[in-house]
């Protein structure tokens, strides 16, 4: 629990109840604030007219959940939550995802694990490097940093305009 209610619940500012508004929210620093932060990825981007079982859902939320997850697992610091920072933007079709933690000392990589094939972990960052058009991370002051991707954004389904259609 890293709230002072004594509950495990993200604080989401601001509210994501309006289309096109960025998503914003603390999660705990735990495997729950994880999973929290994927699920709130896919009903922000599902109120943007992505159904769950879209692509561009699927990848987001797969992109949330590994970067989340490895904010708890290596960027860990007690009582410090999870940043999560969802940006659409229409016009260069584009899905910005920000997570931050308060560990600025250890630098993602994308290298090839050093563990066996059958491991079960040390491929995050690998996938997201697959599903990412570009990836990165930033410093935070006074203490932090971001790990950032950017996902294609494909025009909700049922929207586009069918030319053969009149």
């Amino acid at each position: 629990m890293n709230r002072l209610d004594g509950t495990d619940r993200p604080t989401v500012l601001p509210e994501t109840s309006t289309p096109g508004a960025d998503l914003a929210a603390q999660f705990p620093s735990t495997p729950r604030g994880a999973h929290l932060a994927r699920r709130h990825a896919v009903r922000w981007l599902e109120a943007l007219g992505h159904p769950p079982e879209s692509d561009v859902s699927c990848a987001v939320a797969l992109v949330v959940g590994e970067l989340a997850a490895n904010a708890v697992q290596h960027g860990r610091v007690f009582g410090r939550t999870v940043g999560v920072r969802l940006t659409a933007d229409a016009a260069a079709e584009l899905v910005r995802v920000e997570v931050s933690d308060a560990a600025g000392d250890r630098r993602p990589s994308a290298a090839p694990p050093s563990s066996p094939p059958e491991g079960e972990s040390g491929r995050g960052l690998l996938l997201v490097d697959v599903l990412a058009l570009r990836w990165g991370w930033t410093p935070r002051k006074p203490l932090g940093k971001t790990v950032w991707a950017e996902l294609p954004l494909k025009p909700a389904e049922g929207t586009t305009p069918d030319p053969g259609r009149r």
